[in-house]
């Protein structure tokens, strides 16, 4: 028999019978609203050439990109992204239509997503592009048929979050930064990574634009943000921004739509892709964006025809994934915690939060307990963050360690300062690893670490994955040196091992998936704050 002739790759599956009604009735849904509105199908190819996705605006790594090569030798993709496709599309064939002109879309992209994941890489998506106005108007109407479109599809509960990014290039334009300083903000903003984020500006120093950082990533609520946001920040551009998106919520509150949107300041973009308002939606029982949109009005241009635009889309997939999810509204919020000596100082640390942990010292053999009236899940460490990625668990207290190793979508908001230690280099005493022109062999229980840290130093090494003492590898001539988690370093010296070099510090971080933090965003608040405080007692 043929090796693979019975499975489909992965990243792939099959849909049958009522999966496919799902998709097909959420898409006549859709396509329906959109034709409502005067928008007109289009199609693109499902390959592409390369080219049209690697401008500086795309955002796309070509990594995530599935690659092909046409009969004349040509790198050629299977589409990423709908929007650059339809710009080209716009750019050629329609460059003498009668702008504006609306367009909307039925189909799918292909995106290589983390192995074993939990989601394709064919993913069905729906959307609308409104080509050639730059008005309010044209961004309301956007807007407000994104939360028509979430309303028809019958979900239990979402929420379509707003930013600007005026406001947030506003600041950066007076700072004088690196590109990679910029693109790292843009990456700690937007991942709530509040500790880290305070680090890199400490390094920066104090002035008015680091300040406002600072706080940029808290910054989402109601009108009371746009408020607050100009106390903290003033200037011709910033201004310009938060008075536009609060215009843009009280015309939303005309429509009475403004219970479904909310403001948040720290959604930024880390690439050129967005110029204007920037929105994603986020549903219960869903731990992905389930819809992403904003104003994009130089993309068209690099294709050789200067109009604006914004528009949106769906992910099929994720939202019928939501719509179906079965929810429980009396769910109390769910904490992850990672088993073990993190588990013990997490009990420790809900103590000193004035929470009831009995159940959790006297668990047996559970592994859902209840902590007053919160709800504590114990498992592995990778398995936190899986948890909160897809929703299941709405907070998770994890190790950075294995955030660095297998983190993906969620915001990181708290540096617990527990379980303190570090990567490290370490190899055999008295030798020395970067000489010579051999080519090292390095093990470690952490490979993208490992990969990450010699790629930086434009070191090519082989890398072999280590499942229990690392140790031994070197001592059994397996490898030169190894890539680890060193504490007190007393292991090491047992074994005639010595730390080389640092990589970076480690210590217990605390997750939050994305739509938790936007739906239950007052539960979530009034856990952080305590922790936070009880973190620093």
């Amino acid at each position: 028999m043929k090796r693979y002739s019975n499975i489909t790759p992965e990243g792939s599956r099959d849909f049958l019978f009522e999966e496919c009604d799902d998709r097909k009735n959420v898409e006549a849904t859709l396509s329906a609203l959109y034709k409502e509105n005067a928008y007109r199908k289009v199609i693109t190819p499902a390959i592409e050439f390369f080219d049209v996705f690697t401008s500086g605006n795309a955002g796309i790594e070509a990594d995530d990109m599935y690659k092909l090569t046409d009969n004349h030798g040509r790198t050629t993709v299977l589409r990423p992204d709908n929007t650059m496709p339809i710009a080209r599309l716009v750019a050629t064939r329609l460059k003498e239509a009668d702008f504006p002109v609306r367009l909307y879309y039925n189909q799918n992209v292909f995106v290589k997503n983390k192995v074993l994941a939990g989601t394709t890489d064919e993913i069905p998506q729906s959307g609308i592009e409104f080509i050639g106005d730059a008005s309010l108007e044209a961004d309301i109407e956007v807007i407000s048929m994104a939360v028509e479109a979430l309303k028809r599809s019958e979900l239990n509960s979402f929420k379509i979050e707003i930013g600007h990014a005026g406001f947030f290039n506003a600041v950066l334009d007076k700072m004088n930064l690196s590109s990679s300083e910029k693109t790292e903000i843009c990456k700690l903003i937007e991942g709530k990574n509040y500790a880290a984020l305070g680090d890199m500006l400490d390094e920066i120093g104090s002035t008015a634009e680091t300040e406002v950082l600072h706080k940029l990533p808290r910054l989402f609520g109601g009108t009371e943000v746009l408020d607050e946001a100009k106390k903290l920040y003033q200037s011709e551009n910033s201004d310009k921004a938060l008075d536009y998106l609060k215009t843009l919520l009280r015309k939303l509150e005309e429509k009475n739509i403004s219970d479904s949107v909310m403001i948040d300041l720290g959604l930024v973009n880390r690439s050129n892709y967005y110029t204007g308002v920037i929105f994603r939606g986020y549903a219960e029982g869903s731990g992905a964006t389930i819809l992403s949109g904003g104003r994009y009005d130089n993309l068209i241009a690099e294709f050789g025809l200067d109009v604006p635009a914004i528009g949106f889309g769906v992910d099929v997939n994720a939202l019928c994934d939501a719509k179906n999810e079965i929810i429980n509204v009396e769910r109390p919020v769910r904490i992850a915690l990672t088993k073990g000596r993190l588990e013990k100082s997490s009990v420790k640390l809900f103590q000193k939060m004035g929470l009831d942990t009995d159940e959790l010292e006297n668990k047996g053999r559970r592994l859902i307990l209840p902590v007053d009236k919160y709800e504590a899940v114990l498992s592995k460490a990778p398995d936190v963050i899986t948890y909160v990625e897809h929703g299941v668990c709405d907070i998770g207290v994890v190790g950075k360690d294995t955030i660095v190793e297998h983190g993906s979508s969620f915001y990181e908001v708290m540096d617990l300062n527990l379980g303190k230690c570090r990567f490290a280099l370490a190899c055999p005493k008295d030798t020395d690893f970067f000489s010579g022109y051999k080519r090292k062999t390095v093990a470690s229980k952490y490979p993208k670490v490992a990969r990450d840290f010699f790629k930086s130093k434009g070191m090519d090494v082989d890398i072999i994955k280590i499942e229990g003492s690392v140790e031994l590898a070197p001592l059994l001539g397996l490898a030169d040196g190894i890539v680890d988690i060193v504490e007190t370093g007393s292991t090491l010296k047992e074994n005639g091992l010595e730390v080389v070099e640092e990589i970076f510090p480690i210590s217990a971080r605390v997750i939050v998936n994305m739509a938790s933090m936007k739906l239950r965003k007052d539960e979530i608040e009034a856990f952080l704050v305590a922790m936070e405080k009880a973190s620093k007692a």
